[in-house]
């Protein structure tokens, strides 16, 4: 999965583009390719992880998420026998 951050994000249209880390050519981000729950947007400077697909007029980033819960929420460590309730 390659990580960078979006350029531009326009929500009235829909799309925006985003720069892959390390390089200088944009990505396009239509908001249907984001990972999210509610309303799906992106911000300027956010940090992004997705993948990147070949579409009619250029790359795409695909399966975009924010890099903040790109990576598993960590497990709360709790002593054998206890519960949520204790």
């Amino acid at each position: 999965m390659a990580s960078g951050k979006v350029k531009w994000f326009n929500n009235a249209k829909g799309y925006g583009f985003i720069n892959e880390e390390g390089k200088d050519e944009d990505l396009f981000a239509h908001y249907s390719a984001i990972q999210m729950d509610g309303y799906k947007t992106l911000k300027a400077g956010q940090a992004v992880s997705f993948e990147i697909i070949q579409g009619p007029k250029g790359l795409h980033a695909v399966k975009i998420c924010s890099a903040s819960t790109a990576a598993p929420a960590p497990t709360s460590a709790r002593p054998a026998g206890s519960t949520a309730d204790a």
